[in-house]
């Protein structure tokens, strides 16, 4: 494959549904956590696209071939009293990698976030992908090691909203 002379970085819509399938679909390989992915389509295409959209994405393309995609919502920080900007998924396409592909992607996603006058920018990564980490230290980017995530989900969710139910979730 020939370098590509240009990457342009653009909204996502509707018609792009199930290109960032395909690139969710690969990032979860990527990570190694296929397994856990029961979105569809369908319900994607709703979550971003309905009427009560719950992320935003912005598309890579590299001469026109849609390469990556950065997908994200804003969050709020009580200390700053500004929203933020929650970069839930970064993904390049294997063949376009080295290529400027994820750095463009992540300029743009700052350029967003400080023309909706955002505080701060934030994301995770997986503690063994040291490319990425390196990747991200290149850009100026901190890890967090004071904190630590926390999850509930799936049974112990269910099991924790019940206790509104029973009257000790105040």
């Amino acid at each position: 494959m020939t370098r590509p002379n240009a990457v342009t970085i653009r909204p996502a819509t509707i018609t792009d549904t199930s290109v960032i399938h395909r690139l969710i679909t690969g990032l979860a390989e990527y990570e190694r956590l296929a397994d856990q992915v029961t979105m569809t389509e369908a319900n994607l295409r709703e979550s971003l696209f309905g009427a009560d959209p719950a992320a935003e994405v912005i598309i890579a393309e590299c001469d026109g071939i849609p390469s990556g995609f950065a997908l994200f919502f804003h969050n709020y920080s009580t200390f700053l009293g500004k929203r933020g900007i929650w970069l839930e998924d970064l993904f390049v396409e294997p063949a376009f990698r080295g290529r400027g592909v994820g750095k463009q992607l992540l300029v743009r996603l700052a350029a967003i976030a400080r023309e909706r006058r955002c505080g701060r920018l934030e994301w995770s990564v997986l503690d063994w992908n040291d490319s990425a980490i390196g990747f991200y230290r290149s850009l100026g980017a901190q890890p967090m090691s004071d904190w630590t995530t926390f999850r509930v989900s799936g049974n112990d969710l269910i099991q924790l909203a019940g206790e509104a139910d029973r009257g000790t979730g105040q």
